[in-house]
Order: C-alpha cells, then structure tokens, then sequence
C-alpha cells in the first residue's frame, strides 16, 4: 500500500475474516473476468473501490492472504535469479517460412497419420516464453525459458502480472458459458506446468511510454525489449508498474489427486481447460483442417494482423490430437508435431537515389537516403536514414544500387542490405564530407563514438538555435525572455544568424518579431507580435550580459565537454578569453580535472576559424566586458565518492547536457563510460533510452531517471542554477 493511501485509509467498517475473503474471491472473479474471459463484469470504478476497502482491512488487520490482489506490488531487490530445472523441457519450434515449407510438414503429419489431420492453430505472441508451476492451485515458481532445461527464477514478478491468477479456482456455472464448456475443469490439479507468452499490449506499450517521457524516465525501444526488460527486473516492485500481460499455450505436466479426473485429449480442449481454471488464452485460437484450413489460417491472422493489440510474428500450428502429438514424439530440439510459420518481414526493393548529409541540432552529421518511392509495410518511403559513416561502410552501398527497405509495424524504416547482383558499373561511391555541409567548418569524431559533428558551433545555420537557446541561458549569460519559441523565431525570420547578431538588435527591430503560437493554450494556431513592452526588457537584459565573469562566457559558447564547472576551472587558469584560445594541448591537460578529450575539443573549437570571428566580434563590436573568476575550491581525490566507479549516459537529458552530466559525474571521481558491462556501478537513463537501459536492466545495474540523478548529485552539494 502506497504511504498516501496508508495516511488516508479509513478503518473499514467490517474486519472479519469471512468480509475479507469475499473481497478476495470477487476481485479475483473480476479479474478472471477482465483478463482471461474479455468480458468485464464491473466499471474500473467498482474494482478500484473494492481493492481500497481490501487494502484498508489488510492495514487494520493481521490478514495477508497469498492470492490478495495486493500481492502483485512486487518485493524488494533480488540479486540474483536461481536456476529452475524444468521437469520437462521447454522447447522451441522450428520456423517456416513459405508455403512450399507449409505443404512438405502438412505431408509429414498426413503420412504419420494416415488421414487428413486437424490442427490447433494460434498467433505465435512476440514475447517472452515462461513456465508457471501451480501446486494444489497455488502458483509457487515462475521460469524463463533458458536454455529448454534450466531457467531462471523469476516467480516474485511473474506474481506481478495481474493477468497470473496467484491460485487456481475452477470457473462457476455463470461463467462457464464464455467457454467451451465441454473441455472445462472439474477439479483443481494437484499439480500444473502451464506454458505461454508474457507480452506488452501495444497501448500499455504506447503509454508508458508517452508517461515516461513526460516524466523524463525510461523509454522502450519496441514492446518484446519491454517486455524482456521488465520480466527480468531484480526488483519485482518495478515489474508491478509495467503493463504486462500473459497467454497460456500448451500444458507441460499436469497431476490429478484423483485418478479419475484428466485431462481433454486436444490441444483446443486443453487451452479451454486452462482458460476455465483463469488462466488467459488467446482469442484466435482456431481448430482447422489439412493445408487449406492452415493456408487459411495463416492468410486470415496475417491481415489481422495490423489491427491487433499486440505483436505477433507468425503463426503456430499444432497436431490437435494428443495421442498423434505423443506418438510424434520430439527431436533434440522441437516437437515433431508443431511448426511456426513465420510472417515475412515487411521488406520491399527500391532504388537508392542519392545519399544527402544533414546537421542535427547539436551538430552531428547524418547520411539519409533518398529513395525511388516504395510502398513498404503500410506506407510509402522515400527517405531512410543511414546513421552514420561506419553504417555506410558495412551496406557498402553506392547511389544507384538496388537496395532492400524493411519496415515492421511501427519500427522506423532502415536499409537492411544491398542487392549486389543488379550493380551494372554506373554505381558511384557515397563519400562521407571533410568538412560541415551547412557552414563549411571542420568536423570532429570523439573516440569511441561513431558519429561526426560539426565543430562550428557559433555559426552552423543548422545549430544556430541551440548555440542561442545555450548562451542565454541562467548558469551561461543569463539573458532573461529569450525562450525557445522568441530564439526560433529570431532565427527563422533571419533577424539574427549567430550570438554576435543579439548585441545589435533594437527596440524597434525586436518588437516587430512574430511569434507563432501554435499549441500555447489561449492562442491555438495564431500568431502575435512580440511587441514593445517585451522587446524593451529583452533589449536591457542583453544590455546587462555584456558584463560577465569570464568562467560563464566560456560555458556559454557551448564547447563540447566545457559545462559550467570545467569552465571555472579553465577561467581560474587562463585570465582572458585570448589566453584559452591560444593554449596547447599540453597545457590544459597539465591542469587537474582537464582530460584529453576535454582538451581536444576546447582546442578543435576555437582552430574553426567561423568561432573565432564571432569571438572576435563579441569583444570589439559587443564590448563584452569579461570579468575575472573566483578560485576553484577542488575536491581531493581520496575524498570523490564515485572514485573508481563507472557510469553509463544514455538517451536524451532534458534538464542536464550530456556533457555537463559527464562533467559532473568526473569530478566525483566516476569514469562515463559508452557501453554497459557488468562492471558497470550505474546508469542515468534519459528520455528514449535504448539497449543501454535494456542491458543495465537485465544485468541488474542500479538505474537513474534524470531528477533521481539530479537529486544524487544534490547530495553532495552540487545544485544546478
């Protein structure tokens, strides 16, 4: 129970036992109800209610029964997965891929038969395969996969998972009729393996993710990393928050108390027998006939498949019959008797036009190519980025290759190969520029990074908003009334082209600006003037900014790897700007807490000859009156609480640069490392985290969303302003 709830929660009016459990069994009922059956019984209003007076008994008394829905918060930290022997093995299936496959493992079954056979056919889920052990009804262990013999324990968050019934109870007359009642339990088992899929619902998928944005938290590449990801959190409270949820699909082992009772003796009837116990089977399972009901099948669940809520890849198809299915027997690997037919990816051929080179906002250069128009996976594509020169080098691909564009579901459209064998001679090499495609200036690759970028950040059209929007900011040159939207405006209208251009603007200039108010609330889709009064208080905040401390001039100009400390720290070395622009690489790695990296990018910045006239333009025609810094008071080595330990940067920082995060982080004593590892002390994960945050997760490595980073740091007395 959360600590709000606790403060708030009234003592219930009824606190018996008997008032307890029937809360229990009607929550559970619900449930059953939502999550197995899709055929809600109760609004979410009602639920919610009955889950709050069952929280509130749960705090005033003593009970805590294990199939309480409120089991499903999760537990503390595990650090460790156990090994879990599978009774009997956990098998994969072997894949398909054509109809010419199709008819060859059609015949294989009607030659073991004698006859045509009937198949259980199901959606192959885009998930994470696990085995749920239910002793005498009560769930007591979940697995993953592993290796088919041995998984790893993940029973505390399987437990999490609202669509896992916590215990068993064979389906009421009422409910009955929602199955196929013929195939339906009698009786709990004494002992149950049930197999299946645990997936993320592609809205649950959506969702979270636009909350985690918003909240600048962790965000999933794609819904089977989501799931993988959560499934395997070392803490469960984590896997409570996730939306997953789970499909039953075959039975592993099951044992009656009472010889008497057994099991359907068909696949279809075995999922009806689970799905009457509570436990959540597919809706598109379908009983067919020889190849044509299994073409058919196919065809059908593949133009489904778009408007499905969830990711499948395929098809599964299973001999319905459990004799022929144990007569079949398995091979090392896979049952004999099923087989995955897989849904082609969404790949088409087209012809690669020509490759242009784009500057992002912080100045990386990025190769997208153009492409001969392509309808591909529900939309047609004609652009399709290349990522980065070391991607060019393994496609090596020339404009006017013939090359393969793939796109499945919502995945961004990429080039996943070049059809070498149409290459005729006329193919020309796509040479990656020396220099920026916008403004000419020299660019840089950091080691062990892959991505150039332009190092004329003063003056790149590309990069002008983000050089401004970086220079006017508080900890910077603190010019007050500049956002974002009056910046992008200035820039669009070519009222100014770098920072040099804000020192010349008028009252009269400024007040005539138009801003495009587009999404601010009261003026949806308008425009407006800046206007006089604006203008002014602007004009005199520039005019205050030409008086500043040397240190915030240099953090202003936006030198990769200078935030706001390192800038003190150069400030308290080089007495002018003129002294800094002038320093060799030995001498700024001889100060403490400047690295070579550091030192290579102060130097690449002022070498670009466009910086160094907008410098020059800032001191004689601004007059920026550049004052001196106070010391660094530095923190001694023996005393930096992150000596030694190695931090991981990924995705996108809203409130902190990346560099300024790094900075931070070094002067703790931590190493920012590129890649995780299972020496690896933390990750600081921003918004759209990637396979970084996947594998921290996986690997169990302590994760920071950006304010729990800024609230670290704030331990030890460093504040952002």
């Amino acid at each position: 129970m959360s600590d709000l709830f606790a403060s708030l929660a009234q003592q219930p009016d009824d606190l018996s036992y008997e008032h307890y459990r029937e809360l229990i069994d009607t929550l559970n009922r619900y449930a059953r109800a939502y999550y197995v059956l899709d055929n809600p019984i109760v609004p979410d209003v009602e639920y919610d209610r009955l889950y709050r007076e069952l929280e509130a008994i749960e705090l005033y008394s003593e009970f805590k029964d294990a199939d309480s829905p409120t089991r499903r918060v999760g537990d503390a930290i595990n650090t460790s997965f156990a090994p879990v022997a599978h009774k009997v093995p956990l098998m994969s299936l072997g894949d398909i891929f054509d109809d010419e496959e199709l008819v060859d493992f059609n015949k294989r079954m009607l030659e073991a038969t004698g006859s045509e056979v009937e198949y259980c056919a199901e959606p192959k889920l885009d998930g994470l395969a696990i085995s749920l052990i239910y002793e005498k009804g009560v769930l007591v262990k979940a697995a993953t996969r592993g290796d088919g013999t041995t998984g790893e324990d993940i029973t505390a968050n399987a437990k999490t998972i609202k669509a896992i019934p916590l215990t068993l109870h064979v389906m009421k007359d009422d409910m009955v009729h929602m199955i196929d009642a013929s195939f339906a339990a009698q009786s709990i088992p004494d002992y149950l393996d049930v197999r299946g899929e645990v997936f993320m619902p592609r809205d649950g998928f959506k969702k979270w993710n636009e909350e985690a944005k918003a909240k600048g938290q962790k965000v999933f590449a794609n819904p089977r990393n989501a799931a993988a990801g959560s499934l395997r959190q070392q803490d469960s409270r984590i896997t409570a928050l996730r939306p997953l949820t789970f499909n039953a699909y075959y039975i592993g082992q099951c044992d009656f108390e009472n010889d008497s009772d057994h099991l359907p003796d068909s696949q279809y009837g075995r999922l009806q027998f689970l799905k009457s116990l509570g436990l959540p089977v597919n809706e598109h399972i379908k009983v067919v006939k020889g190849i044509s009901g299994l073409r058919s099948f196919y065809e059908s669940l593949g133009a489904l498949r778009p408007s499905l809520n969830y990711d499948i890849d395929g098809t599964v198809l299973k001999v319905n019959d459990i004799a022929t299915q144990e007569e079949l027997g398995f091979t090392a690997k896979a049952p004999r008797w099923a087989i995955a037919y897989k849904f082609p990816p969404e790949e088409a051929m087209t012809k690669l036009l020509n490759v242009d080179f784009q500057v992002g906002r912080t100045g990386k250069i990025t190769p997208v190519a153009r492409l001969q128009p392509v309808y591909v996976g529900g939309t047609t594509i004609s652009n399709c980025t290349l990522h980065n020169e070391e991607e060019l080098k393994r496609l090596d691909i020339k404009v006017g290759d013939t090359v393969i564009v793939r796109r499945a579901g919502d995945v961004i459209p990429q080039i996943s190969g070049v059809v070498k064998e149409k290459r005729d001679g006329s193919e020309q090499e796509v040479v990656f520029p020396k220099v920026c495609p916008e403004c000419g200036s020299a660019l840089e690759r950091e080691d062990g990074e892959v991505a150039y970028r332009c190092t004329g950040g003063l003056v790149c059209p590309k990069q002008q908003c983000q050089a401004i929007e970086h220079y006017v900011e508080r900890a910077a040159m603190d010019i007050d009334g500049l956002g974002e939207r009056i910046v992008e405006a200035m820039v669009s209208s070519q009222m100014i082209h770098n920072i040099a251009d804000l020192y010349s603007l008028s009252e009269e200039t400024l007040s005539k600006l138009i801003i495009d108010t587009t999404n601010e609330k009261e003026e949806e889709g308008k425009v407006r003037l800046l206007g006089k009064v604006v203008a002014k208080k602007i004009i005199a905040n520039i005019d205050k900014s030409r008086q500043r401390p040397l240190n915030r001039f240099i953090y202003a100009l936006g030198i990769r790897d200078v935030g706001a400390t390192t800038a003190k720290i150069l400030a308290a070395n080089f007495k002018t700007i003129d002294e800094l622009m002038q320093a060799s690489f030995e001498k700024l790695t001889s100060i403490n807490n400047i690295g070579g990296v550091a030192a290579t990018h102060i130097i690449d910045f002022f070498k670009e000859e466009h910086n160094r006239t907008v410098i020059e333009r800032l001191l004689t025609e601004a007059k920026l009156d550049l004052q001196a810094c106070e010391q660094v008071s530095e923190m001694s080595e023996d005393t930096k609480p992150f000596l030694g330990k190695t931090f991981v940067l990924t995705g996108t920082l809203s409130t902190l640069k990346r560099d300024q995060a790094k900075e931070l982080l070094e002067g703790l004593g931590a190493k920012v490392s590129g890649s995780v590892s299972k020496k690896t002390y933390a990750v600081v994960a921003g918004t759209e985290a990637g396979s970084k945050l996947t594998k921290a997760q996986e690997l169990g490595i302590q994760v920071y969303s950006e304010a729990e980073f800024i609230e670290l740091l704030g331990q030890y007395n460093i504040t952002l302003s």
